[in-house]
């Protein structure tokens, strides 16, 4: 066995080259970078969404029938379609459809706009500003989906109910208990869908982003 020599090993020790040590402007640096990053990740994921929601509505405009579920559980319930009721429902789900379009198209906006202020942003206290802006738009624009959920099956379960009355059509209480029961469990599984989605996808994101707000607000407190 090698005889260990104390000396040797001290000398080995000091030529060790120094690890950098880095000073809050770098830090900081560094996590307006990593924050610029996280952003930009939303906006990509943002737009896809736009894009696929608007391929959706496209074919469903022009090639699709989204509206015959509808329309089969509206027969079930007596409702007379004629062509008129067909096409009062068609324009329904194309402003609903709209709606949901544009919607994505702002956060869209806000989120660039976002993304441009923390790029060119260099005052900490304005680059912590903007990040605990864009987390609240990223919130903002989760809830708004959710409540768009919420709004458009409250819309098409006043619709029907308002159909029902316009054709003197009286439901008896299992079938309007189903109906009601139906229409909640829909609504309820939509938004679950929802909320798990951008739990998944944007939910990594808000988290790492959250961290780089606390190491710049914990520089400001240094400095």
């Amino acid at each position: 066995m090698p005889e260990f020599d104390l000396d040797s090993f001290k000398e080995t020790w000091q030529q060790q080259p120094v690890q950098p040590k880095y000073d809050s402007s770098d830090i900081e640096s560094m996590l307006n970078k990593s924050s610029r990053n996280y952003v930009k990740y939303i906006l990509w994921i943002s737009v896809v969404e736009f894009i696929l929601i608007l391929i959706a509505n496209l074919y469903y405009t022009f090639l699709g029938e989204d509206t015959a579920d509808l329309m089969s559980v509206l027969g079930k319930l007596g409702i007379n379609n004629s062509s008129n009721f067909e096409s009062t429902i068609s324009q329904l789900y194309f402003v609903l459809k709209m709606v949901s379009l544009g919607l994505t198209g702002i956060f869209v906006f806000l989120f660039y706009q976002n993304y441009r202020k923390i790029k060119i942003e260099s005052n900490l206290k304005k680059l912590i500003l903007q990040i605990f802006t864009f987390k609240k738009t990223v919130q903002l624009f989760i809830l708004a989906n959710i409540g768009l959920v919420i709004l458009f099956t409250l819309i098409l379960g006043l619709f029907t109910f308002l159909v029902l009355a316009e054709q003197n059509i009286a439901l008896t209480n299992p079938t309007l208990i189903g109906f009601i029961a139906g229409l909640a469990l829909t609504m309820g599984i939509s938004v679950v869908l929802i909320w798990i989605y951008y739990r998944l996808v944007y939910g990594f994101i808000l988290r790492r982003l959250g961290k780089n707000l606390e190491q710049l607000q914990n520089i400001e407190k240094e400095n």
